[in-house]
């Protein structure tokens, strides 16, 4: 058997304010590709289909598109909800699709599988829907932690496995497991540290454990793997592959896995340079159709950078200041020249030094803050 192992999808995120529609849509159209061109047997989509509890319209539209495009390649695709899902509306979802597409997304169901059989008989799929403790706590008395209700959701598992020998078993779970490597602000809303790591030994037993959450492919073991989300949701992605992981079992169980790489509709940059630089430098030609990070490197903030850098880079999502710090020539620290200040010129004097790696205020920049300084003091002596 085959299976195509994909996760995160997370329709309808936007990324810095534009929709990933269109390019999520192109990316799916590739995975049904490789399941078509790899005679692939079941997809299995390790939960965050949805980014939203509540999809817009249009997110259906893409979702239904994309499993009635898988459906009619001959593959049955199981998947489940994650963190992001409403589990209700994306279990209502499957029941207006076709035979052969299973959303499981009922904790009290985990122990019971989807059994789909190849040549060398059935193979058992069970679905782990993302469990929140606190709302398990009155059915599964004494959970507090995801590591509690993924041992509890596991040990199910395993004692429905134990009354079908010979049967191979493919466990899909959506959980931040011990041994890999997050995002920083991405994989949000789970916690990744303390209480909320799974232990690996968690998922001993089954044949193969597809995960979703984190949004890198990682390998936890030949047979534990996150297969990550199919486009590059933020920057600080942007040089983590795009994927799936195509396992295949056969009779004994686990043969082989494989990563089958998918197509980046737009590369993102991120760009270090000073401003002038970034928009003129023959050097950056090649990055003007990319989502770009800027970051102009002059030692004092630019006017109107954003604007200035989209009319190179159209797709400029974001900008940042970032000025090579050199030490001061000041050795006091900042507390003790806030102290020696005689007036408030020289306490914003002092906190621009501060701020800006030695540099005070310009000639131009205390004109200003005089003229604003003495209409404060004349306006709180009229007052």
């Amino acid at each position: 058997m085959r299976i195509l192992h994909t996760s995160d999808w997370h329709i309808g995120r936007t990324f810095h304010g534009h929709s990933t529609l269109a390019a999520l849509r192109t990316v799916l159209d590739a995975l049904v590709a490789q399941v078509r061109e790899h005679d692939v047997d079941v997809v299995v989509v390790a939960g965050d289909v949805f980014d939203s509890a509540v999809p817009a319209a249009d997110c259906y539209t893409l979702l239904t598109d994309a499993l009635v495009a898988l459906r009619e390649t001959g593959a049955q695709v199981i998947a489940t909800s994650g963190n992001h899902d409403s589990a209700a509306r994306l279990g209502f979802q499957a029941r207006l699709l076709r035979d052969g597409i299973h959303v499981l997304t009922d904790p009290a169901a985990v122990g019971t599988p989807i059994a789909i059989d190849d040549a060398h008989g059935p193979v058992d799929f069970y679905g782990i829907p993302y469990l929140e403790p606190a709302l398990l706590r009155h059915e599964w008395p004494g959970v507090r932690t995801q590591a509690e209700v993924l041992t509890v959701a596991m040990d199910r598992v395993r004692q429905d496995a134990a009354t079908r020998p010979g049967h191979r078993s493919v466990v899909i779970s959506h959980c931040f497991a011990a041994g890999v490597e997050p995002t920083p602000s991405l994989e949000r809303d789970i916690q990744q540290g303390g209480l909320d790591v799974v232990p690996l030994a968690t998922f001993d037993g089954p044949d193969y454990v597809a995960l979703g959450h984190i949004h890198g492919r990682a390998r936890l073991s030949d047979r534990v793997r996150y297969a990550g989300a199919p486009l590059h949701y933020s920057f600080g992605e942007q040089s983590k592959p795009r994927g799936s992981w195509l396992v295949e079992l056969d009779e004994a169980g686990l043969a082989q896995v494989a990563w089958l790489e998918l197509p980046v509709p737009r590369p993102l940059r991120t760009l270090h340079d000073t401003l002038d630089a970034l928009l003129t430098d023959p050097a950056y030609e090649g990055e003007e159709d990319a989502w770009v990070r800027a970051e102009y490197t002059d030692e004092l903030p630019q006017r109107d950078p954003m604007r200035r850098l989209q009319e190179r880079f159209p797709h400029c999502a974001m900008v940042v200041h970032s000025p090579v710090r050199g030490a001061s020539a000041d050795s006091r620290t900042y507390v003790a020249r806030v102290r020696e200040t005689r007036g408030d010129l020289e306490l914003i004097d002092a906190f621009l030094a501060h701020v800006r790696a030695g540099h005070a205020a310009t000639d131009a920049e205390r004109a200003v803050l005089s003229e604003v300084i003495d209409e404060r003091v004349v306006a709180e002596a009229t007052a």
